[in-house]
């Protein structure tokens, strides 16, 4: 059996979406869990017992947790290899994993920096500025991403949805949290719309009640 922990729109959005897919290609089922993060579930008693880091995602097999996003979708891919979430190849996955990598370790924190400056710092000015240096990185690594996925028809690697087209479009919408205008990157923004639209990730929004514009201007 399979329960995921998620938080919406965390990066759990990711697992989230692969295994709708897996269900969809499969017929595996699995448990979908709220995790509350704003009212701080991620740090109950209960959660902890299961991932004693406070975070989402968390994937429970057969009632054996594990954390971490990437050895999440590493797991998922390697028992079901034939989804397709990674590609087959040694060489293609190892740069997949590469990027996936880069996403997780790089862009994310980044983020965390714009959306959670009081957890690195004291001082509103400190924080504010803290706030702006990041959030213009975090600009420059989503045009990373843009250039990446510029040929990507329909998806990051072809047919087949991955977790990269989870993840860019987590972290597009994030950007608007950061003051980036997704019109602003309209190549990454088609995409994005078009992963929207596969039932697997139309299914994972539905359920976690989120919004992909998230961008206001001021």
């Amino acid at each position: 059996m399979l329960e995921l922990h998620y938080g919406p729109g965390a990066c759990s959005f990711v697992p989230h979406v692969a295994l709708e897919a897996i269900r969809a290609a499969t017929g595996e089922d699995f448990t979908a869990r709220m995790v509350r993060l704003h009212k701080g579930e991620q740090r109950t008693p209960e959660y902890l017992a299961i991932n004693p880091n406070a975070q989402v995602p968390t994937l429970v097999v057969d009632g054996k947790p594990l954390s971490q996003i990437v050895a999440i979708c590493d797991y998922l891919d390697r028992r079901f290899p034939q989804v397709g979430l990674l590609p087959a190849e040694s060489w293609a996955r190892a740069q997949a994993m590469s990027q996936f990598l880069w996403m997780n370790n790089t862009v994310h924190p980044t983020f965390t920096h714009v959306f959670m400056p009081d957890r690195f710092c004291d001082g509103e000015a400190t924080q504010a500025e803290l706030k702006r240096f990041n959030a213009a990185l975090y600009r420059t690594q989503l045009e990373r991403i843009q250039g990446w996925i510029a040929s990507a028809s329909p998806y990051w690697f072809g047919e087949r949805l991955s977790f990269h087209d989870a993840y860019a479009l987590t972290l597009l919408r994030w950007g608007g949290f950061a003051g980036i205008d997704p019109d602003s990157l309209p190549v990454y923004k088609a995409y994005v719309d078009r992963v929207a639209a596969h039932p697997a990730v139309a299914a994972v929004v539905a359920r976690e009640g989120i919004k992909l514009g998230t961008f206001r201007k001021a």
